[in-house]
């Protein structure tokens, strides 16, 4: 009998399989195109593990080949198809059985799903995968939530085929019903603010400074020997350094500049809003996505109000490092406040440290920092990040650097939605006394909605207009 199910054999399910398969674990392999289970087994042979990837027509046949306990996991997309793949296994297990949903599912729907199917008896879990195809395949990072017995019965395999770091498998379990979504979904609109901040600085050097693409590679890869150290600055300077063959120019100047995305992203901030958690880092990210693929608006308005950005000066490679490095901190930051939120609104309990240490290796956006991140949430997981010490004096010293890199940009017309959006926050965070007293003001004059007096906590006051009425 096989000691695994898996629904779903696109790209990232295959990937999966063969990564299980070569861990020593039998795969019952399930897809609604049945040649994609058989491509996998047949590359599973030729890699030199027969019989370790056994294609199936349909759930149903997958359960039969299952050692009880059974335990399923779902690759699909997200939404209805990921629905109906439950609801058509579910009816062939048992008190006892597991579903996991490995895919990027809104953890609304995970933690609605884990109530469902827990009232059959049966554990349910929703794990978030991070590090794409390449990670399924050789070591992804992941975040669970949902049914404790459920993650006993997954763990071992889990464990074996997740990227570790430094012995560790990044592979963990966070909580009850939605934690490991959640996590999945603040760690991808982290990704969104980290790239958002590496495209800016790149827009720099390219429109600013007039930099080649491959001088802008070398930078990101020297950039990477120190404090940015990270999966991401690493890649950037791999990919501005390509040179494409059909071209033989730099693969950046054939690349078009409109992004995609897939929403996770966009729910991070859409979280953050209810929660009212910062996210002014990701958002900005989500919006320059939103704008990038408004490419005729763009070229219209660069007709009608002339373009933009110009050639600057004295824009050192320190301050823009000093730039990437605070916005980094700072998206950071908000991230581990929207997790902090969605903590105490739905009960789960997180560990700050542990969702840092889940995310060292495997993941995108696995950073020297999380590791600096993890032992200041050690030592004070309730308060905000940027209250360490560490990272205080870390973003303290970058602060001016990013001060002179967005007086500079913002001048000369650069777009740094993201960068803003880091110094902002920053600077509204430390003023004491801000000007929220006028928005107060301006609500009970047309609202009568009151206000407290400094001095006078939790007494509701209103101004003299409501007599004047």
């Amino acid at each position: 009998m096989a000691e695994l199910g898996l629904i779903g054999a696109g790209v990232m399910g295959s990937a999966l399989a063969l990564n299980l398969a070569e861990k020593g674990h039998r795969v019952v392999l399930s897809d609604l195109d049945l040649a994609r289970c058989e491509a996998a087994a047949a590359r599973a042979v030729a890699e030199g593990l027969p019989g370790r990837i056994e294609p199936v027509a349909n759930p149903r046949a997958m359960v039969r080949a299952l050692a009880r306990p059974r335990a399923v996991m779902i690759l699909a997309p997200a939404g209805d198809p990921t629905e109906a793949v439950i609801a058509d296994t579910a009816q062939y297990l048992e008190r006892g059985d597991a579903i996991a949903d490995l895919g990027n599912a809104d953890f609304h729907d995970t933690r609605r799903r884990a109530g469902k199917i827990g009232d059959l008896g049966i554990g349910y879990l929703g794990i978030g995968v991070s590090g794409g195809a390449e990670g399924a395949r050789h070591g992804p990072a992941m975040m669970a939530g949902g049914s404790a017995e459920a993650w006993d019965l997954l763990a071992p395999a889990l464990e074996s085929i997740a990227a570790s770091y430094e012995g560790t498998p990044c592979c963990t379990f966070h909580g009850p019903d939605g934690a490991g979504h959640f996590i999945k979904t603040v760690h991808n609109g982290i990704e969104y603010a980290d790239m958002e901040a590496i495209a800016e600085t790149y827009g720099l050097m390219r429109d600013g400074l007039g930099m080649e693409a491959a001088a802008i590679g070398a930078q990101f890869t020297a950039w990477n020997d120190g404090p940015l150290a990270s999966y991401l600055v690493e890649i950037a300077g791999t990919v501005a350094g390509i040179t494409d063959a059909a071209s033989g120019t730099p693969l950046l100047d054939v690349i078009d500049d409109r992004a995609g995305q897939k929403g996770t992203g966009r729910w991070s901030v859409i979280e953050a809003l209810h929660l009212g958690a910062p996210a002014s880092t990701l958002a900005a990210a989500v919006e320059a996505r939103n704008g990038s693929a408004r490419k005729d608006e763009r070229l219209a308005f660069e007709a009608q109000y002339g373009a933009a950005p110009r050639p600057v000066t004295g824009l050192a490679p320190e301050d823009l490092e000093a730039a990437l490095l605070a916005t980094r901190l700072v998206g950071l930051a908000q991230g581990f406040a929207i997790l902090s939120a969605a903590s105490r609104t739905y009960g789960w309990g997180l560990a700050p440290a542990a969702v840092a240490r889940n995310w060292r290796a495997g993941c995108i956006i696995r950073s020297v920092l999380l590791g600096e991140i993890a032992e200041a949430q050690d030592g004070a997981p309730d308060a905000p990040l940027l209250a360490s010490p560490v990272l205080a004096a870390k973003l303290t010293e970058a602060l001016p650097g990013l001060r002179r890199v967005l007086a500079t940009a913002l001048a000369a017309g650069h777009p740094v939605p993201g960068m803003a959006a880091a110094l902002i926050h920053i600077d509204a965070m430390r003023t004491g006394r801000g000007t929220a007293n006028m928005l107060q003001g301006l609500r009970d004059y047309f609202g009568s909605h009151g206000f407290e007096r400094i001095g006078a906590p939790g007494k509701v006051a209103h101004g003299p207009w409501l007599d004047a009425g």
